[in-house]
């Protein structure tokens, strides 16, 4: 194994830069701990390198001001073989490439890491504790993460780290999602008002996973857990009608309604995800046990969120 956390993160490729990529990006270039002549590069589609859209070249701009290099690729679409090639010349790779690349992709990308023989890996597995959910959840993308999980740690030559985050805060509020519907007055607890889950928000990501990667002693093969907050749903409806200065209606989503919902649209992946978040298993972890709380590293809780991000009448 490599005994210096140099060696390690000296050249560093981060797959994607959409909002979790972009936090991570800046969270990588704007870090103190970050050893002197660390090279970091961005793998970006082709399409996403030549598009003319406005908000494509902005990004760009951003990632050349930062000092990112910039280089082609595409995930979905290489070969383990042709993904290798790409890897190879970098130190440590970390994956901000969901699950919209497809299924099986996170898989590819891990196969390839190894082929390469880099020597860290930062998967996306920046989620929930898939360990002890376990399988047959009812979010089958969730069953590709144990398997992402199972590849590295059957091998020992590259240094793996995984960042488990909770949901993304901003997914909490996700109109589609229906925990919180605003425009009808609505907050549903998925399974019951006492279930609880962890959320962090990108930025806070980003910043998190900087300092894991540069910690020292170097951090590998385990598994890091993050929280910018730790709620329960009830919680998140006392929030919401303090901020907004009104009660908010309260309902309940059992879970055997949301089995039947997802049952009779068993491809929905918002339901498939509210039936695993209802269960309240591996979705939710004590604050005080956090890499940031242990670090006194300051994140964003719900109310911070809401107080920054939603008005105070609606």
């Amino acid at each position: 194994m490599h005994d210096d956390t140099d060696a390690a993160t000296r050249s560093i490729l981060v797959l994607g830069a959409g909002e979790l990529g972009m936090a991570v990006l800046r969270g990588l270039t704007g870090h103190p701990a970050a050893p002197r002549g660390t090279e970091i590069t961005v793998l970006l589609r082709p399409a996403t390198l030549e598009s003319q859209a406005p908000g494509k070249r902005r990004e760009i701009e951003e990632l050349r001001a930062l000092g990112i290099h910039l280089l082609a690729g595409d995930l979905a679409a290489g070969s383990v073989d042709e993904l290798a090639r790409l890897f190879r010349p970098f130190d440590t790779v970390i994956c901000c490439t969901g699950f919209v690349a497809g299924t099986g992709t996170q898989r590819k990308l891990a196969t390839a890491v190894l082929a390469a023989g880099v020597k860290r890996y930062v998967p996306w597995q920046f989620g929930v504790d898939y360990d002890i959910i376990g399988r047959g959840s009812g979010q089958n993308l969730w069953d590709e993460q144990l398997d992402v999980r199972d590849l590295l740690r059957s091998q020992d030559a590259t240094e793996w780290v995984i960042v488990s985050t909770g949901m993304f805060t901003s997914f909490l509020f996700e109109p589609s999602f229906g925990v919180v519907d605003l425009a009808n007055g609505t907050v549903h607890a998925l399974g019951h008002w006492d279930t609880a889950v962890t959320v962090t928000t990108p930025e806070d990501i980003g910043t998190l996973t900087a300092a894991i990667l540069f910690a020292e002693p170097r951090i590998a093969n385990q598994v890091v857990f993050t929280a910018g907050d730790t709620i329960t749903y009830a919680r998140l409806a006392d929030i919401l009608d303090s901020h907004l200065g009104r009660n908010l209606r309260r309902v309940e989503w059992h879970i055997p309604t949301l089995s039947a919902d997802l049952a009779a649209d068993p491809d929905n992946a918002l339901k498939k995800y509210r039936v695993a978040f209802a269960q309240g298993t591996g979705v939710a972890w004590d604050i005080g046990e956090t890499f940031n709380a242990r670090n006194g590293i300051a994140v964003t809780d719900v109310a911070g969120w809401v107080r920054r991000n939603l008005p105070h009448r609606i």
